[in-house]
This record gives structure tokens, C-alpha cells and sequence, in this order.
């Protein structure tokens, strides 16, 4: 078994673009009346079709069906180490890519609520360790809170592990 826990494999994409001089990110808030991760803030992704997919051509399906971003308007240039987690056991492998500013967005109706785009500077700012409890179970997270919106559990350490990377470029 390896280090990183989980063990349905999934993929999300890491949409980056450039604007004023920001580096900005774009997430998903899933609806409140989901039954599964209701309200919560991720990046576009999920399960693999079928189990031979290639996990970059997952993350770009899901991102065009939940935030209507066209594969071929991605410049895939990178990938983030996985991440666990805890209550679904997804190990969840970040693939980074870039692409251009001003997107109309298209959400899926019927599981995202509203498509968030948080810059780089904002998510530092806005970066603390917190204990949540979720489902019973006390656990200490990363959390990034940017206008009330918070991003914390996997998504918040696949931006902790994203800002890692970015570090050089940010100093």
C-alpha cells in the first residue's frame, strides 16, 4: 500500500489563468441539496469511466461537464503529487492546466451550484489551519477563506500542494 490513502482512483483539473498580474484558480461549489459533499468547494473532476481512462483525459471530461470547459481550450502542464481522502477513499491525482482568462462558464445544473475564481494572493491571505468536525470526526485542515468561501479537506491540500510549487514564482 502506498503512502497516500485511498482506493478509488479520481482526477481533477486545476484550471490556472493569468489576469492582472494574478494567478487565479478555478473551483467548483457543489449544491447545497446533494446528498454527497453538499456545499463543498472543489476543483472540476471525479471518477474514471472505466478503469483503463487515462487519468488527464478524466479531469478534462469532468471539467467540461461540470463547468463547460472545452479539453482542446487546456494547456495541461502538470501534475500534483495525490491526495487522499478520509471519509470517501478517493485518492485524487491533480492535473494542473492552464488557460486562458475570461471564460463564460457553463455550471452543471444539477450538481454545481456556482463557479468560484480565487486568485493565488487571496488564497494565501487567506490560509489558516483549523479542527473541523465533520461527520463526528475532529481533524485538523488547512483552510483557505476567500469572501466567505471556504475551501478546506483534500481540495484544501491539493492548494497547499500547488502553492508549494508556486512558491518560487510568488517571492
Amino acid at each position: 500500500m502506498d503512502a497516500v490513502g485511498g482506493r478509488v482512483d479520481a482526477a481533477v483539473l486545476v484550471p490556472l489563468y493569468l489576469d492582472s498580474g494574478d494567478l487565479h484558480a478555478v473551483f467548483t461549489k457543489r449544491r447545497d441539496d446533494l446528498s454527497h459533499h453538499a456545499g463543498e468547494i472543489s476543483f472540476p473532476g471525479g471518477r474514471q469511466d472505466f478503469p483503463e481512462e487515462d487519468l488527464r483525459v478524466t479531469a478534462l471530461r469532468e471539467a467540461e461537464e461540470e463547468i463547460g470547459l472545452p479539453p482542446d481550450e487546456v494547456e495541461l502542464v502538470g501534475a500534483l503529487p495525490p491526495v487522499g481522502t478520509f471519509v470517501t477513499n478517493y485518492k485524487i491525482h491533480p492535473f494542473v492546466g492552464v488557460i486562458k482568462p475570461g471564460h463564460e462558464w457553463t455550471p452543471q445544473p444539477t450538481e454545481v451550484d456556482v463557479i468560484l475564481e480565487l486568485s493565488v494572493p487571496d488564497l494565501i491571505a487567506g490560509h489558516e489551519m483549523r479542527r473541523l468536525v465533520r461527520k463526528g470526526v475532529p481533524f485538523r485542515t488547512p483552510t483557505y477563506t476567500v469572501d466567505g468561501h471556504m475551501v478546506w479537506g483534500a481540495t484544501a491540500r491539493i492548494v497547499q500542494l500547488l502553492l508549494q510549487r508556486l512558491e518560487p514564482l510568488t517571492h
